[in-house]
């Protein structure tokens, strides 16, 4: 069996292949601070862990062809022969969690190990040190396992550069859906050679400190509701002023500087819970009522950022929807079966595992989309008895037209959410008109914490 860390060609090969599809698997792919990616290792990338496998993909995206990215994976899936074989060519390494027992906990001393002959090798290793994957957009606290690697593999080169600890924060706009946003913020390496003169004298202090940077970075990157209490109404909060504190920071309307602005609500936030619970205690009142309300209204929160909607805007809108419907209808037809089925397999087989389903719809659907592109191509080209070019042609054609059906179904859910809007603004819902009202008081109190 060949070393982990080598680069076979059919690795290669698969990993294009895993990297295109999963960059379409977002309607938008960001990424800021690709300058801090170094181009060959010692180097081990640190992410927040929200979303099973699309975690370790979302780095390995960004990380340069030539440098493969070992990963570690859980114990018990190493447990079949032929598995090993297959996460072993997928540069996956076993981790032995505290809940498997003692013994197997000193397995992971031998896998340490192979991670530092990784890092010798100028290779890479990816490690999300939160250790436990987490539902709630926050960091929590780090393991040790991260920075035992580090320091091992620095002993080689000690107070000189080379082992670098590269952070990467990543947020979903959705951990299920397709379609969604996704964004990669790479933070600066942290040199792990300015630790280990203090690591040689109190290992425990230089570790403590590292561990306290990197998280303190990972902070900086991600958006980081640390709450426990307050969770959930912060979130709303969050959602809620999101628009008003875009324009208040000046930024454009766009994904990233939307990211920003939760980032700087997220903050205000924390410290109005550290600092004031009566303001804390009335936000949550707030933020309460106007969700039970959006339940009762059959409404998202989105469409109170505008005061009202033009009739003109609203006419032009739909006008545009019926002349493209045929589109529509066409990509909808084209990708039904390949969009649908890996949920029809995942719903036969009584599949649901909480924070991993966009993992495995990612993961059917790069067999499901090519195969069933590739059988309706080769129908739709004996029905037009067209020459073999025209099938080149037809396979791709089916994907585009899957984006423009997406794109289609996304305004039309919009403009029913306006129109939604019109309706109840026009009959003075009482409902309504109190919820608008609470609309602005959140956005209120966020912007005076």
């Amino acid at each position: 069996m060949s070393n982990i860390y080598d680069c076979q060609r059919s690795y290669s090969w698969v990993r294009r292949y895993i990297i295109f599809t999963f960059k379409r698997f977002y309607g938008e792919y960001i990424v800021t601070g690709r300058e801090n990616i170094p181009q060959e290792g010692p180097v081990i990338f640190a992410s927040n862990h929200l979303n099973a496998l699309m975690d370790a993909l979302a780095v390995i995206s960004v990380t340069p062809q030539k440098l493969p990215i070992i990963y570690l994976g859980r114990a018990d899936m190493f447990k079949n022969v032929r598995a090993r074989k297959i996460l072993h060519f997928c540069k996956l390494l076993p981790a032995f969690r505290q809940h498997e027992g003692y013994i197997n906990l000193e397995k992971n001393l031998e896998i340490f190990d192979l991670c530092s002959d990784v890092l010798d090798h100028n290779k890479a290793i990816g490690i999300m040190p939160e250790v436990r994957q987490g539902f709630s957009r926050k960091i929590r606290q780090l393991g040790k396992g991260t920075f035992r690697i580090a320091f091992s593999a620095q002993q080689k080169y000690m107070t000189q550069p080379g082992v670098k600890i590269v952070p990467i924060g990543i947020d979903f706009e959705d951990f299920e859906n397709y379609g969604k946003y996704i964004i990669l913020n790479i933070g600066k390496p942290i040199e792990v050679s300015e630790y280990m003169t203090e690591y040689m004298e109190n290992p425990v202090k230089a570790t403590n400190r590292i561990r306290e940077r990197l998280r303190q970075d990972l902070i900086k990157l991600t958006f980081n509701l640390d709450t426990v209490k307050n969770y959930e109404y912060f979130e709303t909060a969050t959602a809620v002023a999101n628009m008003a504190v875009t324009k208040k920071m000046n930024l454009q309307n766009k994904t990233l500087p939307r990211f920003l602005a939760r980032q700087k609500i997220a903050e205000w936030l924390i410290k109005m819970e550290k600092k004031s619970q009566p303001m804390t205690d009335q936000l949550e009142i707030y933020c309460k009522e106007y969700k039970e309300n959006l339940h009762e209204l059959n409404l998202q929160s989105w469409v109170f950022d505008e005061k009202t909607y033009k009739t003109k805007h609203l006419f032009v809108t739909i006008l545009v929807l019926i002349i493209t419907l045929p589109v529509y209808i066409i990509g909808f037809l084209l990708n039904m079966l390949p969009f649908f089925s890996p949920d029809i397999i995942l719903k036969a087989l009584k599949v649901d595992l909480r924070g991993g389903i966009s993992s495995l719809r990612f993961g059917l659907g790069m067999f499901t989309f090519p195969i069933f592109y590739f059988i309706q191509g080769v129908f739709i080209y004996k029905m037009l008895n067209g020459y073999f070019w025209n099938l080149i042609i037809i396979i791709p054609l089916q994907y585009f037209f899957g984006k423009l059906t997406f794109q289609w179904y996304k305004t039309y859910k919009k403009l029913v959410g306006k129109l939604r809007h019109r309706k109840l603004e026009y009959t003075k819902s009482e409902t309504f008109e109190r919820t608008q009202i609470l609309h602005e008081q959140i956005i209120g109190m966020v912007k005076a914490s």
